[in-house]
């Protein structure tokens, strides 16, 4: 006997819990229905989970154009030309078939060509790409200098002159702070944030931060922060020693300081590029930093409102949903990104002796489960796929893009993606 789907009743504008609404009227929004299922809200007020692509531009992947154009952008050149105007072919076609696929928003990195095609859009201030503003580096980290002088300007001046060319644009969602920043590594057995900058060299403000911090928590004496850190540390430069010999700093006491700095850290980031967004761009949400693995406790309590609207982060295929949307949102409404498999995903696989399933086989299950997990999660508000086309060194079916490289349909991603996107909605109404 044929049985009855169970039908799912969709939340509407008046089931949102008084006083949880972010955001400006009029534009998009993110708030909490009165059973704690947290829903973006369209400008004309209706409840929607979106469903993104990030980078959907000419040479088919995230990040600006690089200097060799590869496969994908060769096969565009080939089929639509260089030429005046050939563009909005190219924009027109891939217009439809993301329409096809129940896609509704295009994530960063898109091309400008796609904007008034019927598609809602996130845009990437890049705070760490500022010119000119120095960026810490170091083994797992990639930041803006938060303690330099001309940080709180220099970032305000930055989102005054990203932001302008979007004011009051009604299909723009909001604004992704930065993208895959590295806090510094997660294992204490290796140098995290606190400990690079303290063996930074003098020119970086965050390395006097540190070192004042460092001093400022163990009486003011380098000899006394050793002790209490287990260390014989009579010059700064052992400390450096360690850190370039890839080596972190053991011991409750160090750790202590160093999720208390890293918080400090993260405040200044996150509090500075609010404000720099809000004054610039009042209209729009703040959409997080785009976490590519799960931050430092310490970092994730600091991304948190009124700094951000929301919390957006990187699904990894294979580990568990749940483990990676508590360590990266907490209790914040999150967009997750990175859906789909990529090559380096496929690599990391063991392989398993007998007659099971292959590796492809639960990396494309792995997909599926963590995008219909993230549906029905009740923190969801928006699901992004990673990649428009194939890298360089990927071919089907091991690719991670919706098209390959010869602009042919990805037929092994585009039927899952359809698939989740048209019952997105329903799923996250019915798992919340």
């Amino acid at each position: 006997m044929a049985t009855t789907p169970r039908r799912v009743s969709f939340p509407a504008f008046a089931d949102l819990r008084p006083g949880t609404l972010r955001g400006a009227a009029g534009f998009f929004r993110v708030g909490r229905t009165e059973r704690g299922a947290w829903w973006l809200v369209t400008p004309e007020d209706e409840l929607v989970l979106l469903r993104a692509v990030a980078g959907v531009n000419r040479h088919g992947r995230a990040g600006p154009p690089p200097t060799l154009r590869g496969a994908y952008a060769r096969t565009v050149e080939h089929l639509y030309g260089l030429t005046a105007g050939t563009g909005q072919d190219w924009a027109r076609g891939t217009a439809t078939r993301l329409h096809t696929w129940g896609v509704d928003t295009v994530g960063p990195w898109a091309d400008a060509d796609l904007v008034d095609r019927g598609f809602y859009f996130t845009a990437l201030a890049d705070f760490a790409r500022m010119p000119d503003f120095p960026v810490l580096h170091g083994p797992g980290l990639r930041l803006p200098d938060v303690f330099d002088p001309r940080w709180p300007a220099a970032a305000e001046a930055h989102a005054a002159a990203i932001a302008a060319p979007w004011a009051g644009r009604r299909e723009l969602v909001g604004w992704f702070t930065d993208d895959a920043l590295g806090w510094g590594a997660a294992s204490p057995d290796r140098p995290g944030l606190f400990q690079i900058c303290l063996s930074l060299e003098p020119a970086h403000a965050a390395h006097h931060a540190a070192w004042e911090f460092a001093l400022a928590a163990n009486h003011g004496a380098l000899e006394a922060a050793g002790r209490r850190w287990g260390l014989e540390l009579v010059h700064r430069e052992h400390l450096r020693q360690l850190t370039r010999e890839d080596r972190g700093v053991a011991g409750a006491a160090f750790a202590e300081d160093a999720a208390r700095f890293a918080r400090e850290f993260a405040r200044r980031y996150f509090a500075t590029t609010a404000r720099a967004l809000r004054a610039a761009d009042p209209a729009h949400l703040v959409l997080g930093c785009r976490f590519s693995t799960p931050p430092p406790a310490a970092v994730r309590a600091a991304c948190r409102a009124p700094d951000v609207d929301l919390v957006s982060w990187r699904l990894r295929a294979g580990a568990s949903f749940a483990a990676q949307a508590v360590a990266s949102a907490g209790e914040e409404p999150q967009w997750v990104t990175g859906g789909g498999l990529s090559h380096g995903d496929f690599k990391k696989i063991p392989l398993r002796d007998g007659t099971g399933p292959t590796r492809l086989e639960r990396l494309l299950r792995a997909g599926r489960e963590g995008l219909v997990a993230a549906c029905r999660d009740p923190r969801t508000v928006g699901i992004e796929w990673a990649h428009w086309a194939d890298g360089g060194d990927e071919a089907p079916p091991f690719g991670a893009g919706l098209v390959h490289a010869d602009d042919d349909e990805a037929v092994e991603h585009t039927e899952l993606l359809t698939h989740i996107h048209l019952r997105a909605r329903a799923l996250h109404a019915a798992g919340s």
